[in-house]
């Protein structure tokens, strides 16, 4: 998979978890929670998928900066 495509991968993934976390704010609705159980392994995953994916977007910023120069 090249770097382009991890990219929109984890800026797909990073916004479904943004939308999870708007639900939270705005309904008390947990979209992860309701699809996959409070807190069982499959909601753990996919809570850590998010979070690492957030994390990867971060090298973004650097990407972004270097491409200006």
């Amino acid at each position: 998979m090249n770097s382009k495509a991890l990219d929109y991968t984890a800026l797909v993934i990073t916004i479904i978890g943004a939308v999870n976390w708007g639900l939270i704010g705005f309904f008390k609705f947990d979209l992860v929670a309701f699809l996959f159980g409070d807190m069982t392994l499959l909601s753990r995953i996919v809570y850590a998928v998010v979070g690492l994916c957030g994390l990867y977007l971060i090298s973004m910023f650097g990407r972004i900066a270097s491409m200006g120069e």
